[in-house]
């Protein structure tokens, strides 16, 4: 394992695997950067990594604002001089069947999953090829490769990370590694989201077998972890008792 600490920036970082992402990071060494649209949640971590030892800084962070991640980064640039690597962990998960219509939410999936995603990766692109080297990290779901009734676009936007994570592996090979992290059911406020009755029912049964944030975070941890000469592409992680 490369025990070199890096600077890594962590979108959607104030609650689920993003804060477990930060904590573990910071507790293999790591400087982690963390943004996100609740700053309360931020500082609040931040202080606990601090006093933990870690080394910690955030931002407000909303991902779906080309320019408001542009300043993220450069932020993270003012604050600990590099970037070396970047999880793009933001997301939301509202399910609904087609027919029901809630094309506002189609959107907000579409914007924070997908644009939030190309956000990241255009501003983090000049500083790493600057740099040489870099590594982007981008968290989708077991949902990049399969569909269930009321998943339809949300597993679009997610088979849409799979896409642009596997051309970023081949467009950057040997200077940037590009990982594609996949989560099975995990411990998240992503269910909260969900406005359609039935969609919401299902998914509390769904989940009713679920993996902690944590077992996300070591996957990530393990990625960027790796020699710069080894570049893990896909992870998937399930609980083992799934079937899903």
């Amino acid at each position: 394992m490369n025990e070199q600490p890096k600077v890594v920036l962590i979108t959607g970082a104030s609650s689920g695997i993003g804060a477990a992402t930060a904590a573990r990071l910071a507790g293999d060494g790591h400087r982690v950067f963390l943004g996100a649209r609740r700053t309360d949640r931020l500082q609040t971590l931040v202080h606990q990594l601090v006093d933990h030892g870690g080394q910690a800084a955030f931002q407000q962070l909303d991902v779906t604002d080309a320019a408001e991640v542009e300043r993220f980064v450069h932020g993270a640039c003012e604050t600990f001089g590099r970037v070396d690597v970047l999880v793009n962990n933001a997301g939301v998960m509202p399910l609904s069947p087609l027919a029901a219509r809630k094309t506002a939410e189609w959107d907000r999936m579409i914007d924070v999953n997908i644009r939030g995603v190309l956000h990241g990766i255009s501003a983090v692109l000049p500083v790493m090829q600057e740099q040489g080297s870099g590594h982007i990290v981008n968290v989708a779901s077991v949902g990049a490769y399969e569909v269930v009734p009321t998943s339809a676009v949300y597993s679009a936007t997610k088979f849409a990370v799979r896409a642009i994570t596997e051309g970023l592996r081949q467009e950057s090979a040997g200077d940037i590694r590009a990982t594609l992290i996949s989560p099975g059911v995990t411990e998240s406020e992503l269910a909260e989201s969900i406005s359609d009755a039935t969609a919401r029912e299902a998914m509390h049964a769904y989940r009713a077998i679920a993996l902690p944030a944590s077992a996300i975070a070591n996957a990530i941890s393990f990625a960027i972890g790796q020699p710069a000469e080894v570049d893990v592409n896909e992870v998937i992680v399930r609980p083992a008792a799934s079937r899903q």
